[in-house]
């Protein structure tokens, strides 16, 4: 029988170096991961990254980090294979890239779409193509989308627009892949408490966003906390393996489908 613990596994983290993806690389050092490799995108995130690759090894894990542009599919598979080299094939797959883009439709300009497509979608198409060559047997693959692939609301449509192909991406994939015990899930957080959330939106919205979720009143902030995302990536590498092909919300029900 497959071992699905974390434990001695190793780790590839897109996105890895700060917000959710930074806690959840820490997570899986702390659940006993072996190894973790993540990538970040720009030089501005290298002090984060490096913080992160320090807080990995002080829990006991072997940690790199490599940057890269992952917009271009030669760059994912170069991300994966530079991994591969340093620290090992990944059993654990989590693509936590993406970009946020308010906007009314009428004022979305093609460089605009066509940048939210390469950030959201193809990036995420081509993680998934690359992570199905390289993760082991029995692997796990996760992508993070959002909570809005859910909703029915104005000025989002080129980015949930541009993360609902993942869904198909993952089905599809779950399918192909599941010959091998990959699982491959995707997780829709609701707005999260990052500097990720903030800069897209006005006053009013988040106000509105901090009261919107059925949980809010609960929350620390009434967002979506990156902490209480992180237990739900956890299970889906490990213990959860058996959901596969499945888009999971969790956003205190903030939307739902």
């Amino acid at each position: 029988m497959a071992d699905h613990s974390i434990k001695g596994k190793v780790a590839l983290i897109a996105g890895g170096a700060k917000n959710l993806g930074g806690l959840i690389a820490r997570d899986l050092a702390a659940q006993g991961a072996r190894a973790i490799a993540i990538h970040y995108n720009s030089a501005g995130s290298r002090a984060q990254a490096d913080a992160t690759v320090e807080a990995i090894r002080a829990a006991g894990a072997e940690a790199v980090a490599f940057q890269a542009d992952l917009t271009r599919a030669g760059a994912v598979e170069k991300l994966f294979a530079d991994a591969a080299a340093a620290i090992g094939k990944p059993d654990i797959a989590i693509n936590t890239v993406g970009k946020v883009l308010k906007k009314p439709f009428v004022e979305i300009s093609e460089a605009e779409y066509d940048e939210m497509t390469a950030v959201n979608s193809k990036t995420a198409f081509f993680f998934l193509k690359e992570a199905g060559k390289h993760v082991n047997d029995n692997g796990k693959i996760v992508t993070l989308v959002t909570s809005l692939l859910g909703a029915f609301t104005p000025f989002y449509a080129a980015y949930a627009g541009t993360k609902a192909p993942v869904e198909h991406y993952t089905r599809a994939a779950a399918r192909e892949y599941g010959t091998r015990g990959i699982s491959v899930t995707a997780v829709g957080p609701g707005p999260m408490d990052t500097p990720f959330f903030y800069p897209a939106e006005g006053e009013d919205a988040v106000a509105y966003h901090k009261t919107a979720a059925a949980l809010s009143s609960f929350s620390r902030t009434g967002l979506t906390d990156i902490q209480d995302v992180v237990p739900f990536i956890r299970h889906l590498v490990s213990d959860g393996w058996w959901i596969t092909g499945q888009t999971i919300l969790v956003n205190g029900g903030y939307t739902t489908k």
